[in-house]
């Protein structure tokens, strides 16, 4: 009688554990965050991308909740020209040897369907910190085939005024200062 009374109180602790927020940690060989800058006031447009990401996003779909925190690397910033990356890498612009590392902190929201839609949070880069809300275009999470884990995968775009955050290069020469962000994100659930 009392292994019959306990099956569903351990059903019902079973559930509230599936329920329970998930952690998710970033995939770095997945994740590239990229984005478009001005070239000389619209003569052309650079697209440039960072290759190491790092951090973690928490998700709970049932509450309609969650978190992320990213760190980018912005020394590993790379527009495909050799020159161009170590000009951006210098004091005139990103200054990487003083600041390292780019952040975003922020809420999920908005919730669609189990998915968010958007992003709330706080960006560090240039060490200065703004506001920075992001779209978020497309979200899906699954169990990779390959690798037999569950991942959440996400398409990410943003736009922010690159003066704000004190690296006004270019502007006097008629560069436009919003930067649009393009960044696909793929994280593997912590066990």
């Amino acid at each position: 009688m009392t292994k019959i009374l306990l099956l569903p109180l351990l059903a019902g602790l079973a559930g509230a554990a599936l329920a329970a927020p998930a952690t998710y940690q970033i995939d770095p060989a997945h994740t590239f965050p990229s984005f478009e800058a001005d070239h000389f006031g619209g003569l052309s447009v650079w697209r440039g991308r960072f290759d190491h990401t790092s951090g973690t996003i928490v998700l709970d779909a049932d509450a309609k909740s969650g978190s992320v925190e990213v760190s980018v690397d912005t020394a590993t910033v790379d527009f495909g020209n050799p020159k161009l990356n170590e000009h951006v890498k210098s004091a005139e612009m990103f200054d990487v040897a003083q600041y390292p590392t780019a952040t975003y902190k922020g809420t999920l929201a908005n919730f669609k369907d189990g998915a968010p839609t958007e992003a709330h949070g706080q960006f560090t880069l240039h060490g200065v910190t703004h506001p920075l809300d992001l779209t978020i275009r497309s979200f899906k999470c699954i169990v990779n085939p390959m690798s037999k884990k569950q991942v959440c995968g996400a398409d990410v775009t943003g736009v922010l005024n690159r003066a704000d955050y004190g690296i006004s290069y270019g502007e006097k020469l008629g560069f436009k200062m919003d930067v649009k962000l393009l960044i696909q994100v793929e994280a593997i659930r912590a066990e």
